[in-house]
């Protein structure tokens, strides 16, 4: 499983990058927001650091507009991934993107039906959204897993980006069905190395440690 970690944050995405847990990276208007910069600025700073595949999304609502937005987008790095939603005009523009060369990510899936038309455009990712769909009390892991087997029946090449991460259990989970790739906030991906049990067995190492009275070096 391919590991995106989704933020514009610099600092974040090279710690995680320098221990190897960065494949790619994901943003979207609301993290570039967040990050404070100028969207072609802090978007070729992130594809300079990272070699994987970096979706950057159109804002257009058009497919011609997102067209344009897109092939903008896309001189910025040669591992660009055009992200655009899954709308009619949304598939028009990952056809046209798709057909002159490019990455395409297709966002905000949130049925199987949508991902058949997404892998018909050509989409490079489709990005079904878990705790969307959780949070209006909907399994978001039965959408990966209808996506899974629909994909394997017919071949389907686009890969399966599970978005929305909120838990190390929605990542375990999509990696036991069998998403591709996962895309989740850096704190999710670094809490995976958490655990209680961890925690509780070094306390008492040290404890024992302590009493010997030795030191390694």
């Amino acid at each position: 499983m391919k590991f995106f970690v989704d933020t514009a944050d610099i600092a974040a995405i090279r710690e995680l990058h320098e221990l190897g847990m960065v494949d790619g990276v994901t943003t979207n208007p609301s993290l570039i927001l967040k990050s404070g910069r100028d969207i072609a600025e802090v978007t070729r700073e992130i594809c300079e650091l990272v070699p994987g595949p970096i979706s950057a999304e159109v804002v257009a609502a058009d497919a011609e507009g997102m067209i344009r937005e897109g092939k903008h987008l896309a001189q910025i790095a040669s591992n660009i991934v055009v992200k655009v939603p899954l709308t009619w005009d949304g598939l028009k523009a990952c056809r046209a993107l798709s057909d002159d060369g490019h990455m395409v990510n297709v966002t905000l899936c949130f049925s199987p039906a949508q991902a058949i038309l997404a892998a018909k455009a050509g989409a490079t990712f489709i990005s079904p959204f878990i705790g969307r769909l959780d949070d209006i009390h909907l399994d978001g892991m039965d959408l990966i897993a209808d996506i899974r087997e629909i994909y394997d029946n017919y071949g389907f090449e686009t890969e399966i980006l599970a978005a929305s991460i909120r838990s190390v259990n929605h990542i375990v989970e999509a990696a036991k069905i069998g998403a591709d790739v996962i895309t989740a906030p850096p704190s999710v991906i670094k809490s995976m190395a958490n655990h209680v049990l961890t925690d509780k067995g070094l306390e008492q190492f040290n404890a024992d440690w302590a009493k010997t009275g030795q030191k390694i070096v």
